[in-house]
């Protein structure tokens, strides 16, 4: 307890300061020394409303696919092109919209889910288009993608340090699966190979090896740490 004149430490009891002799006034209520929480003038976050809005959300995305669906039998007798607005309307709510309904959620699982509602979006493209390309390129495509952004997640989740070194390894990799793209698009289409391929490679190689490199250096990985928020 302190006088609030002098800024003079009091002792417990007295009622006057002792240096400026200015009376001690005690408050009635008695002083806790428990940790105050956060003030509760703001109100928290409402997670009814946020419930609300995906609701609206999903409740548009389904009234607009059946109402494609209607206009697709009205003119043309059966479901043509309204399956690709109905599925990439279910694809959308997928990647962007459920993961909304959880609120700690495992960006793991989701990264997983979206591969194969991707998959399963390109394979309904292919069969009802008549063409023969999910098997040899959209289906290792995006297994391979989805593939690097499971492990780039899981590595930055659970690795705290190195994150210089994780992202000149990754860099290198997203590098080396444009190539494959690539490759696939050769084998599938007949397309050339090493049109374009070749400079993502170039390039992504030589930036990963920057980070690598500077992950060695403590002053260049300190201010990359920090201008990166590593």
């Amino acid at each position: 307890m302190y006088c609030v004149q002098c800024g003079v430490r009091l002792e417990e009891g007295v009622a006057r300061c002792p240096l400026c002799n200015r009376q001690v006034i005690l408050s009635e209520t008695p002083i806790s020394n428990k940790p105050q929480s956060y003030s509760d003038r703001f109100p928290q976050e409402c997670r009814h409303a946020r419930l609300t809005f995906l609701g609206f959300l999903t409740t548009l995305m389904a009234v607009a696919g059946f109402v494609s669906f209607i206009v697709c039998l009205k003119t043309q007798g059966h479901a043509a092109w309204s399956g690709y607005v109905m599925l990439g309307l279910a694809l959308a709510w997928i990647i962007f919209v459920l993961p909304g309904f959880f609120k700690k959620s495992n960006p793991l699982v989701f990264i997983a889910l979206d591969t194969l509602a991707v998959g399963g979006y390109l394979l309904y493209i292919n069969a009802s288009l008549g063409h023969h390309w999910f098997l040899s390129f959209a289906f290792p495509v995006t297994l391979l993608v989805g593939g690097l952004l499971l492990v780039a997640v899981c590595l930055y989740r659970n690795i705290k340090g190195g994150r210089l070194y994780i992202t000149g390894g990754l860099l290198i990799a997203l590098g080396n699966l444009l190539m494959l793209i690539e490759f696939f698009q050769h084998l599938t289409f007949q397309t050339s190979m090493f049109v374009w391929s070749l400079y993502a490679v170039s390039a992504l190689s030589l930036m990963g090896l920057f980070f690598i490199i500077a992950a060695m250096i403590p002053p260049l990985k300190s201010y990359m740490e920090r201008k990166y928020f590593m």
